[in-house]
């Protein structure tokens, strides 16, 4: 693996800011500790401009190069999640319900692995944005930054990102120069009848009916009003009513994801979503409210760049290592605002066997940090050579 000599003489440092990050754990917009500890880091190395606060609690870093040039993004996520971490490690969470279970701790560590090997080199023309994230998991961050300005204020002319991808071979990078990521929308629907005695439900109006046919008929939305082809995933998450066999409750709801990558096919399934319910609750005579949260969108490469990044992974890893073509999937991520905002591309690197994303037991592989950080370095210095 040709991860940079300098980085890989990080390593050990890496693996201390990593596993500092995953003992302290915050969520959403709240991750004030974790900023300071990236801004005492970015100072430390002689970042030339640390600006904090922004998002709430993100950072962003500025290095100057070697000389006049455009200023390339570098993003990374992070925030934790509300689990409580079963992985028994030394370094586990010592905050109890939160942890690091999608790696974040390891993207912040790619990032400022890489920003120490750029302040000391300075082998390229131009300046360096590193963009520390809050609120991936919930919230948009990725949004607010764009919308406080970011890009704009930094003149960041391109944007890139790492995730990391447990059980895919360790140093694999995988990506596409289209949609990679899926949009996410999120329904909840609040159903009210007419609560009474489970035995004689004729002086009811029941939502428990109404809930479960409404259920069965969104999933015709799929198979009945979108073309085949078109990727659409609608899961029904949550079914809540009830609190005793012999009742008939007042109310019932239920939530569910709705995930796609075609922008008018997204407008379609909101659209029919609203008519079925709305259809449904007329037809069982019950009032039904909905409400739609309308999410992250689709996480789109640009082709070019997208081309670019490959091409420097496989410089780093090797050309049998980088699927360029990869299928999308339909996760999402918020990365998807940057891209809306700026050419980029976001890529997937390959951290082995372990726990997936999200899972209790899952914990970063810290031997993939080095390598996150090298593609991080080496795309700087391509992107803008002296």
């Amino acid at each position: 693996m040709p991860v940079l000599n300098r980085i890989a003489d990080y390593a050990d440092e890496m693996k201390g800011w990593r596993r500092h990050l995953h003992q302290n754990p915050e969520l959403e917009f709240a991750c004030h500790e974790t900023a300071a500890f990236i801004v005492a880091r970015l100072r430390e190395m002689g970042v030339d401009e640390v600006h904090d606060g922004i998002a709430t609690s993100g950072v962003v870093g500025i290095i100057n190069g070697s000389g006049d040039g455009p200023t390339i993004g570098l993003r990374a996520d992070m925030d934790a999640l509300p689990i409580v971490e079963l992985t028994g490690a030394d370094h586990a969470s010592t905050v109890p319900g939160k942890m690091h279970a999608c790696g974040h701790d390891g993207h912040v560590t790619m990032l400022l692995g890489a920003a120490k090997y750029l302040c000391e080199t300075r082998r390229f023309k131009g300046r360096v944005a590193l963009l520390f994230q809050p609120a991936e998991e919930d919230g948009g961050g990725g949004n607010v930054m764009v919308q406080e300005g970011v890009m704009d204020r930094f003149g960041v002319s391109e944007v890139y990102g790492i995730h990391n991808a447990p059980g895919v071979p360790f140093g694999h990078f995988q990506t596409n120069s289209g949609a990679l990521m899926a949009s996410v929308d999120t329904a909840f629907v609040y159903v009210t009848g007419k609560g009474g005695h489970a035995a004689t439900p004729h002086d009811c109006v029941d939502p428990i009916v109404a809930v479960v046919a409404m259920v069965q008929a969104v999933q015709t939305i799929i198979t009945r009003n979108v073309y085949a082809l078109d990727e659409v995933v609608i899961s029904v998450t949550q079914i809540h009513a009830g609190t005793a066999s012999n009742i008939i409750p007042e109310e019932a709801m239920f939530c569910a994801t709705i995930r796609c990558f075609n922008p008018e096919v997204r407008k379609l399934l909101k659209k029919r979503f609203y008519e079925i319910v709305e259809g449904h609750a007329a037809a069982f005579g019950v009032k039904a409210r909905v409400d739609y949260d309308w999410g992250y969108p689709a996480t789109v490469n640009h082709p070019s760049q997208a081309e670019f990044a490959v091409s420097v992974a496989q410089e780093i890893s090797g050309e049998a290592a980088v699927n360029g073509q990869s299928p999308r999937e339909m996760g999402s991520e918020d990365f998807s605002y940057m891209l809306e905002a700026r050419p980029g591309a976001y890529l997937f690197l390959g951290t082995g066997p372990g726990a997936g994303l999200h899972h209790p037991a899952y914990d970063f592989n810290d031997e993939a940090a080095p390598v996150g950080a090298s593609f991080f370095a080496r795309l700087v210095e391509r992107a803008l050579p002296l």
